[in-house]
């Protein structure tokens, strides 16, 4: 069976957020029906991130010939997979850690390399990237809000069975033939000494903590958020629909941003995410009204996706082999290893303080007020 490309790449996206708009707000829901405490499940949600962390930083940069992209990706996928079904065999803490920490290891690189993959494809064949793409984010709202629905039906075992068939669905649609095979150049990574990465953390280390701070404050979010509402009185269902408004809210702007931002400077988009992220917070830790909800989840556009294009263009206006090392760093430091440690931390803290976690967020986003950078160098 053979596939038009441009329909492979679709398919990979779909089911790839398909389930990871499963896994995303829900698996804290599944973990706490193991009978997991917050704290515990703080710490677990943390390993996942670290490993998601190491995954993207360590073996996405290590398929460098791009005619092996689809062979790493179908092996990645059936780890993935494997690690989905090792969930079926036990729930101790200690081999929900193994997991946890393998599956997230593996199914991290995945996104990295299939944008790859579409970089090497336009090159080869004439196709649209946004419209591919966009099928990723639809798929991620499909996802959350399909899973919200089966869990008020069922309970929390459905989470582990739709993930499971997502991530299966996903290596299936891998193996297909894609019509055109990428091919190019070997990439060489340029070899950059500890000097090179230190100059340029020095150089840009406001816009690095500035993200850090303002991705880092979606721990809570992330982590507990469908925790939160459930304890509220709130369905699974509407829960899934609440998050999937949060990304379509994502997908609008991500669409409109060439008009909307025409004129923002990187550090323009910075202040408005840090705005957007103290209110979002805030009305996080003071409400769970459901028109207050609503405007929260409409807000994720500006706490995630302006920060995000803020990144892209601080980083676009770098030079040369400085573009590829910052987003290197941006992606495994501030998408990772800040919302990891954050993780852990909003675990503790949502046992202790319940909602206060998120006025905790909103505070940890305070500071970024001060410390966006001064100017793109």
């Amino acid at each position: 069976m053979v596939l038009h490309s441009t329909r492979w790449l679709a398919l990979s996206y779909f089911t790839y957020f398909f389930s990871y708009g499963i896994f995303l707000p829900f698996w804290s829901v599944w973990l706490k029906g193991t009978g997991l405490t917050p704290e515990t499940i703080g710490i677990l949600l943390g390993a996942g991130l670290v490993a998601r962390f190491l995954g993207s930083l360590l073996i996405a940069p290590r398929v460098s010939d791009p005619s092996r992209l689809i062979t790493a990706l179908r092996v990645l996928a059936l780890l993935a997979l494997l690690f989905v079904l090792a969930f079926w065999a036990g729930q101790s803490v200690a081999w929900l850690m193994v997991v946890m920490i393998g599956f997230n290891l593996f199914f991290s690189p995945l996104v990295p390399l299939t944008d790859a993959l579409a970089n090497t494809w336009q090159k080869q064949i004439t196709m649209d990237y946004g419209r591919v793409r966009v099928w990723g984010s639809i798929a991620f709202v499909i996802g959350s809000a399909l899973a919200g629905k089966l869990v008020s039906l069922f309970d929390y075992r459905a989470i582990l069975v739709l993930i499971s068939i997502g991530i299966a669905s996903m290596l299936l649609g891998m193996l297909v033939r894609p019509s055109v095979l990428p091919q190019g150049e070997t990439r060489h990574q340029e070899t950059a000494g500890w000097p090179a990465w230190r100059s340029l953390v020095a150089q840009s280390w406001r816009f690095l903590a500035c993200v850090c701070l303002l991705q880092g404050a979606h721990a809570a979010y992330y982590g507990f958020s469908a925790i939160y509402w459930q304890g509220a009185g709130y369905s699974a269902s509407a829960v899934g629909y609440l998050w999937s408004l949060g990304v379509v809210a994502e997908v609008v702007i991500f669409a409109l941003s060439k008009k909307v931002f025409r004129r923002f400077s990187a550090r323009d988009l910075l202040l408005l995410s840090t705005v957007c992220g103290i209110v979002r917070w805030g009305i996080m830790g003071w409400t769970t009204e459901l028109p207050w909800l609503i405007v929260a989840q409409i807000l994720h556009c500006g706490t995630f996706t302006v920060c995000h294009l803020a990144a892209m263009r601080y980083i676009a206006a770098r030079q040369g082999s400085e573009v590829i090392r910052l987003q290197a760093v941006y992606s495994a430091v501030a998408m990772g290893g800040s919302i990891a440690v954050m993780t852990v931390f909003a675990g503790f803290l949502y046992q202790h303080l319940h909602q206060g976690v998120f006025w905790v967020m909103a505070l940890v986003a305070v500071p970024a007020l001060f410390v966006r950078p001064k100017a793109v160098n």
